[in-house]
């Protein structure tokens, strides 16, 4: 199965105070479709980092190769910029943040349906499945405020996944989910990965959650040149 995403020493640096600056080096992962990866490491290790970049979020500083769906993401930087990877991320990437990031002034049923709207092409069936496998179907109507923390994070999976993107990425998704909860919400965001084809990238620092749920993980290491991420 041909690979779905190529990175070949792809790095980013911050600058800054002597205090503040940050190097993080990824020296190989690739990914195929349908394949689960979790990064793990110690807190600041810059595991989001790497979130943003994957994301293209944050520009990489320097790299040898960035490809995603067979794109260049060196060239769409180069060529396009901001607009151009926000539109290429819109329609293949889907993101999982931790707080679940959802837009305030929407219901439920509007932030799921917002990234295909985005793309002009809704699909109620679809976001209905999904909401029906999270156990969120009957928050529908209900705004962000009025949802737990889990059912936010279950509503922001459900949004990440309802334009069926190519490339999933979670930042720490079961981090305020709690012992109880945790393990639900991974498994929802495994099956319905796993449905829609997507690869999946899960930044967590829950080691035993990431083994029980058989997931592959690689390891963030911090050295005196920064943080240096191998798969």
């Amino acid at each position: 199965m041909a690979d779905l995403l190529q990175l070949e020493r792809v790095s980013f640096v911050r600058e800054g105070r002597l205090d503040d600056r940050f190097s993080l080096m990824i020296t190989a992962l690739s990914l195929a479709p349908e394949q689960v990866l979790g990064v793990v490491g110690p807190s600041g290790c810059g595991k989001s980092t790497m979130i943003d970049l994957l994301a293209l979020l944050r520009r990489p500083t320097a790299l040898a190769r960035f490809d995603l769906l067979g794109r260049s993401i060196a060239r769409l930087w180069a060529s396009g910029g901001v607009a151009a990877c926000t539109a290429f991320r819109a329609q293949h990437i889907g993101v999982v943040l931790q707080t679940g990031g959802l837009l305030p002034n929407l219901n439920a049923l509007e932030n799921i349906l917002a990234p295909q709207r985005l793309l002009g092409k809704p699909d109620r069936a679809h976001v209905g499945r999904l909401m029906e496998s999270l156990g969120i179907a009957e928050l529908a109507t209900r705004l962000p405020a009025q949802l737990s923390t889990g059912q936010r994070q279950r509503v922001a999976i459900a949004r990440a996944l309802s334009h069926r993107p190519a490339l999933v990425l979670a930042d720490e998704p079961t981090a305020s989910l709690g012992v109880e909860h945790g393990p639900r919400a991974m498994q929802l965001l495994l099956e319905n990965t796993r449905q829609t084809g997507a690869a999946l990238v899960i930044v967590s620092h829950d080691h035993a959650l990431l083994a029980e749920s058989g997931i592959e993980t690689v390891q963030c290491h911090v050295d005196d040149d920064g943080v240096r991420m191998e798969a």
